[in-house]
């Protein structure tokens, strides 16, 4: 993790670091190339902290609050690196602000390592090869339903986040005469969107903490998608709409929604890393990491081909006409 940030800091100021003399193709493999490095680099940052989840404790309900703690924090950053970095960059240029950001970005991460310096951890290795290693994660069935149903949930919701942006830009108008006008117009509506979208996330973690402890993580994790269901057919009726304080009010209803999915799956997976240990005797957490993070990607990046196929559709249709 500490080499990881590093590389992922290194990689995203590479990014949009691209010399002006560059073809097209130049162009392409150098954001290509440094993406990939960027990629690589939050890796090696998220397998071994999502694994330390496993390892730091077996308690189930403080890991519950554990994972509260890094999404709420998590928000945070995506708050500031949405509503406060592109306005920075628009004035100082890319370069410049991913420079400026990359000593709390690499900060975090090494501030999060010293804080947990004197954890409990599992210092003995596993005494099976990798590939037993793998068999014995694909053996465990109830986290691989869980890896499933997790990254199909994440392919609806990137579905859903690819939305508001479009809503906030064609239907949703700004009268001037409600409670947040200054804001939609200081902001932008979408602005104002995500920022109401990302602070519903950020108050309600402790809630759902709460939730998981008195009804389950799974019943927790099922009321928090089915509010979710109600609050989308809430927008889906709203809009197009000119007040943009009531739709702001959804967007934050829909942020503590959101939550539930954002916190819950993953405090659950490591009390299943509990059940493999107890059977085998394996500490294998790693892979369990592995395999989840594999899942999510798999949903995120499916989600990228629909849109991207919808996007292009779109611009064949408006060339057509």
């Amino acid at each position: 993790m500490f080499l990881g940030a590093l590389v992922m800091a290194a990689g995203m100021i590479g990014v949009f670091s691209v010399p002006t003399n560059l073809a097209l193709a130049g162009t392409m493999t150098w954001v290509i190339g440094f993406f990939g490095l960027a990629t690589i680099g939050f890796t090696m940052v998220a397998i071994p902290c999502s694994a330390q989840v496993g390892e730091i404790t077996q308690d189930p309900a403080e890991r519950s609050a554990m994972t509260g703690w890094r999404m709420g924090f998590a928000s945070i950053g995506i708050l500031i690196g949405g509503a406060i970095i592109p306005g920075l960059a628009g004035r100082m240029g890319y370069v410049n602000a991913a420079m400026a950001f990359t000593p709390l970005i690499v900060g975090a991460i090494w501030l999060s390592l010293w804080a947990t310096r004197n954890a409990p951890r599992i210092t003995q290795a596993a005494a099976v090869d990798i590939c037993s290693m793998f068999g014995l994660v694909f053996a465990n069935r109830a986290f691989m339903v869980l890896v499933v149903l997790y990254g199909v949930t994440t392919l609806a919701m990137a579905l859903i986040t690819a939305g508001p942006p479009f809503d906030a830009i064609y239907r949703i108008v700004d009268s001037g005469d409600t409670a947040l006008s200054g804001a939609a117009k200081a902001l932008s509506a979408l602005s104002l969107m995500f920022a109401a979208f990302v602070v519903g996330s950020i108050l309600s973690q402790v809630g759902w903490v709460f939730a998981s402890g008195r009804m389950g993580k799974v019943g927790a994790l099922v009321l928090g998608l089915c509010l979710y269901a109600v609050l989308l057919y809430a927008l889906y009726t709203a809009l197009p709409s000119v007040n943009v304080t009531a739709i702001a009010g959804l967007f934050v209803l829909a942020g503590i929604a959101n939550c539930a999915y954002q916190q819950i799956p993953w405090a659950m997976y490591p009390d299943l890393m509990d059940v493999t240990r107890a059977s085998s005797g394996g500490a294998i957490e790693g892979v369990f990491s592995v395999i989840w993070l594999f899942g999510q990607k798999t949903g995120q990046r499916d989600c990228a081909r629909c849109i991207g196929v919808y996007s292009c559709a779109g611009r064949v249709a408006r060339n057509h006409r």
